[in-house]
């Protein structure tokens, strides 16, 4: 199977080593390969080596060999002593020639005065074969150690097998044990790599392929004291590369190779043997699934890229594979070969022509004038075609000549045989080098004609009748009657529609006549077409004749007076009338539809037909207008839709009122009071209706006959002391709510109540307003019988040419239009019923702004203050003076300053006042209304004297704020994507301010629209617009004034995004 192995369809395979090849490097690949068994070694003494405890406690090499071999071994003109330092081997092992199976003694020698321990010592094989305890009995280690000389001498000694013996003195390692070089496993299988460090501290990685491996399901990582562990789980064809572990900077390396279990083949390939153009599948059955497989074919290999030029496929099912050809050709012809990495097995396929087999021949035929010929013949195969041929010429399809082929068997049908048809025919397979043939006899006849004479005959036949002499049509079909007539001479056909006697051989109802029969049609039956129809037939013989009744059945007419009767809150009732016309057949039922009022889309209310004419369509939305219709339905099929309803709304009484209480009962009234619905709807609310009956009787009287749209309502004219029971009920569209009804009956009396004012609390104060605001004071009181309502002020009825009162039942208005000073005082009310009384008392205070004060003058003056004194105002506007604002103003300007505000003293001190100027003074008055119209001015002045101050500028030097140019912030190097705006910055100070002038390469940027400049407080700005490529390159901004200049300098990169 070599060349199986090296297929790209098996994947990676066990590399088998000869046993000829057995070197450590071939050996290496696959450890677990057998090696080649050597002699058994003679009996000798085991000396184990020289413990680690009996060396000195000092660093030094480390106390235990590693047992894994370096991960690179020297070169191969190099020993492992060669890496030693000088001076330490006193003599080196010496080569040795000896055959196989003899002892054989190597010795070296080491200067332990260079050493600061007792060594490790490590026997090599070769370049990188450790040997050590665990190498067999066929080796024995000897040390030796000269205390005088501090010389020590090692040697091994055993069976030759090949090789010499190297020594290598090792220091400290990171590793104690390493990897193997190589490790083998099974594909789905678990391994472990395990390696044991010296110290446990020390930071360990694995790597795969030089990628470093983190934790996961797939790999465990595992600390057992030293021992570090890596399992990979599930091992897959992926997991086979080359491993490596490192700590700090030394590492071992291993290769792991996944070995896949061989595919058996469980249902081998079978022979076939089959004919052109069949379907051909090879299958072959294996033992696992998803296995690679190669098709081979006469030792060719098949592949997908052959696949489309050469007609086949190939198909995976699980386990099974199929290689499959369409229509197999005699190419296909070979021997097939599957090959797995576990076996192989081989099937032929024979492609073989098709024979074709007459299974009836044709014969010869011998026919009379206007008869028929036909030709059969059968072949085995269905899907062979053939030509017929007369005499050499092939036949070609004409209304007298027919062919023919069905299944396996192939007519030539001549009709009307004439004396030219006869001839030789012939029959020839596409295909096949075969033909059939066969010839046409034709026999001439001659007959003596004698007349026949036959009373004629109506042969009626009414398929779809219902009665006798009867048939049923649906209008728009089209009916056709065809009566066959026999008769000799041949008869005359007369057709009458009732009585009328019908001839017309065009338009939609014809008459159509031919030798044997007489053809009535009607196309798109009517129902004017109802009726019945008589044929007669006559010849010299006699006469015959038959009646057809034709029935025109149809689909009925729209139902009739589609309306809606009620309606509520989802619901409404509709109500039809039958159609007129039912078609013919009776009606079965009908179909509903509704719709909103200005949308095209109906929806069907039953699937059903519904047999009443009255329905109840629920489910709508309240307030939404809609429309309806309805189908009437008969055997034949669904009428045209009724007319539409009119629009109609769904919509429902409200709830009943809430809270139906009386407020007020007189002797031949009672006040009612309610509150709304809780439920209105879409409908709204018109109103309310109000309605009574005496107790016992269950005759309610309408107390209202329009509604009242407010929630009260007296009832006026009942009888006195008669108990009568109340309801209301809300109105609107929808109709009547459910009424809402007084519990208790009333009974109607007056009922007496004290007199009492319920004064409102912002009148128990004084109250106060301004001179023209309007005075208006609503009282309530109460009191029964209605009580008589006084007012007065100060004992004095009111002047009525200024104060307007109006009193109702429960309550009474004081106004005045436009109040003044003189409407302020006491008044008092009183409400009286007979001998009781109810009095209260209102305040009434009617303020206006105060008048300026008096006698402003300057009382004293000394340094820079003044005393200024007044005294109040005469009118003080019906009101307290709350203070005083006074005011100061320079005489040359006359500009007035306030001085002090709210001063309730008649005196103030102005202070601060400015030497050398002349000062007037003013002041207002302050009262609840706010300052006085005008104030009161000083009549002397107050004049601020100089009394030998002299004043002494200070010296002032002004600051020179001049300064050269300086960049607080710097241009920074950018790196910007191509096509995307950028901006430098950067940051200048500089007095008298600075020119700003912005580079590109030591070159000025002018005015270029790629480019915008700014300078905002210093802040420099240049944007460029979508840099390409070529805008990289050095930008510098210089900064010149009076003083110096400054430049600041960056490098721009524009990339190109990849």
């Amino acid at each position: 199977m070599p060349d199986l192995q090296k297929s790209r369809w098996l994947g990676p395979q066990p590399y088998p080593i000869p046993k000829e090849c057995q070197r450590p490097c071939c050996l290496r690949k696959v450890p677990d390969w057998p090696q080649v068994k050597m002699p058994e070694p003679k009996p000798a003494t085991k000396k184990p080596a020289a413990k680690a405890k009996d060396a000195p406690q000092k660093p030094g090499p480390e106390k235990e060999a590693a047992p894994a071999p370096p991960s690179e071994p020297p070169p191969e003109d190099q020993s492992p002593a060669a890496e030693e330092p000088a001076g330490i081997f006193l003599k080196k092992p010496d080569t040795v020639s000896i055959e196989a199976g003899k002892d054989v003694v190597i010795t070296a020698k080491v200067n332990g005065k260079e050493l600061p321990g007792k060594p490790v010592i490590k026997w090599f094989k070769g370049k990188w074969l450790e040997l050590g305890s665990k190498s067999g009995t066929r080796f024995v280690f000897k040390e030796s150690h000269d205390q005088q000389s501090n010389v020590r001498a090692m040697r091994p000694a055993g069976q030759a097998w090949g090789g010499g013996g190297q020594q290598k003195w090792e220091g400290w390692r990171a590793f104690t044990k390493k990897l193997d070089p190589a490790y083998q496993v099974d594909k789905g299988n678990k391994i472990k790599l395990v390696v044991e460090i010296s110290d446990p501290d020390l930071p360990l990685k694995w790597y795969k392929n030089g990628q470093e491996i983190k934790p996961s399901s797939k790999y465990v990582f595992e600390n057992v004291g030293k021992k570090r562990i890596l399992t990979i789980n599930k091992c897959t064809l992926a997991d086979d590369a080359a491993y490596e572990v490192a700590v700090k900077d030394e590492k071992c390396f291993t290769e792991l190779f996944v070995k896949e279990p061989p595919v058996l083949i469980v249902t081998p390939l079978e022979d076939q043997q089959v004919f052109v153009g069949d379907r051909v599948e090879m299958m072959v059955e294996v033992s696992e699934e998803g296995a690679q497989l190669m098709w081979m074919k006469d030792g060719v290999e098949m592949t997908k890229e052959d696949s489309y030029k050469a007609h086949y496929r190939f198909k995976k099912d699980g386990k099974k594979h199929l290689l499959i050809f369409t229509e197999v050709t005699l190419e296909d012809t070979g021997r097939y070969m599957v090959m797995t990495n576990g076996g192989q097995c081989e099937a032929e396929l024979i492609v073989e022509e098709k024979q074709l087999e007459v299974l009836q021949d044709i014969a010869d035929l011998t026919v009379k004038a206007s008869e028929q010929a036909v030709f059969t013949c059968e072949v085995s195969d269905e899907k062979v075609t053939g030509k017929w041929y007369k005499n050499g010429v092939e036949v070609r399809p004409s209304k007298r000549v027919s062919i023919i082929h069905k299944g396996r068997f192939h007519k030539l049908v001549i009709d009307d045989v004439r004396p030219e048809d006869e001839g030789d025919y012939t029959f020839v397979p596409d295909g096949f080098a075969l033909t059939l043939s066969a010839k046409l006899n034709f026999l001439e006849i001659k007959i003596d004609y004698v007349p026949k004479q036959e009373p004629p005959k109506i042969h009626l036949d009414c398929s779809g009748k219902t009665s006798e002499n009867s048939i049923i049509v649906v209008a728009g079909n089209k009916l056709r009657l065809d009566v066959a007539i026999t008769g000799e001479p041949p008869p005359t056909v007369t057709w009458l529609k009732g009585d009328q006697v019908f001839s017309s051989t065009e338009g939609r109802v014809r008459l159509e006549q031919r030798p044997d029969s007489s053809c009535f049609v009607i196309e798109g039956a009517e129902r004017a077409d109802e009726a019945k129809y008589t044929i007669k037939v006559t010849n010299p013989v006699g006469e015959d004749t038959a009646s057809i009744f034709v029935k025109v059945v149809d689909v009925p007419d729209p139902p009739e007076a589609v309306r809606i009767t009620s309606v509520g809150e989802d619901w409404a009732i509709l109500v039809w009338e039958p159609p007129k016309y039912d078609g013919g057949q009776p009606l079965t039922g009908y179909l509903l539809e509704r719709k909103k009022k200005g949308s095209s889309r109906w929806m069907k209310l039953n699937f059903e037909v519904f047999t009443e004419t009255t329905y109840e369509s629920a489910k709508m939305i309240e307030g939404i207008l809609y429309e309806m219709r309805v189908f009437a339905v008969n055997a034949i099929g669904v009428s045209q839709p009724s007319m539409n309803t009119k629009p109609f709304m769904p919509i429902a009484p409200t709830s009943e009122p809430l809270h139906l209480t009386v407020e007020d009962v007189t002797d031949t009234t009672t006040t009612l009071k309610w509150r709304p619905p809780d439920r209105i709807g879409a409908g709204g609310i018109d109103g309310y209706l109000v309605e009574y009956c005496l107790e016992g009787s269950e005759d309610w009287v309408a107390a209202n006959t329009e509604p009242v749209e407010r929630c009260g309502f007296t009832v006026k004219g009942l009888p006195t002391g008669a108990r009568i029971l109340f309801r209301v009920v809300g109105v609107n569209i929808a109709g009547r709510s459910e009424p809402a009804t007084h519990v208790q009956p009333v009974t109607i009396r007056e009922i007496a109540q004290q007199p009492k004012i319920r004064l409102p609390r912002h009148l128990r104060q004084t109250y106060v307003l301004r001179v023209g605001e309007p005075l208006n004071l609503l009282i309530p009181f109460q009191g029964k019988p209605r009580p008589q309502v006084v007012w007065t002020k100060g004992g004095a009825p009111l002047d009525t040419s200024r104060v307007h009162i109006r009193t109702s039942d429960i309550d009474t208005v004081f106004f005045v239009r436009q109040a003044a000073r003189s409407d302020s005082g006491e008044y008092e009310l009183s409400v009286q019923i007979e001998n009781m009384k109810d009095t209260a008392t209102i305040r009434i205070q009617v303020v206006e702004k105060a008048g300026s004060p008096e006698n402003v003058m300057v009382k004293d003056v000394w340094g820079s203050n003044a005393l200024v004194e007044w005294q109040p105002p005469k009118d003080n506007g019906n009101s307290e003076v709350t203070g005083y604002f006074v005011q100061k103003a320079d005489k040359k300007t006359m500009e007035w300053f306030t001085v002090y505000e709210h001063n309730r003293p008649t005196r103030c001190t102005v202070s601060e006042l400015i030497i050398g100027n002349e000062y007037y003074f003013r002041v207002f008055s302050e009262n609840i209304c706010g300052l006085s119209d005008s104030p009161g001015v000083s009549k002397n002045t107050a004049k601020i004297l100089k009394t030998g101050i002299t004043f002494k500028p200070l010296e002032f030097q002004a600051h020179d704020f001049r300064s050269a140019p300086k960049f607080l912030t710097p241009l920074l190097d950018r790196v910007v994507v191509a096509g995307y705006s950028a901006a430098l910055f950067c940051a200048v100070r500089g007095y008298p301010k600075p020119k700003v002038v912005w580079m590109k390469n030591n070159v000025e940027i002018h005015e270029d629209p790629k480019f915008i400049m700014t300078n905002q407080q210093g802040i420099l700005t240049l944007n460029i617009r979508r840099p390409s490529p070529f805008d990289g390159g050095t930008y510098s901004c210089l900064a010149v004034n009076e003083l110096g200049e400054a430049l600041a300098e960056c490098k721009l990169e524009v990339r190109v995004p990849q």
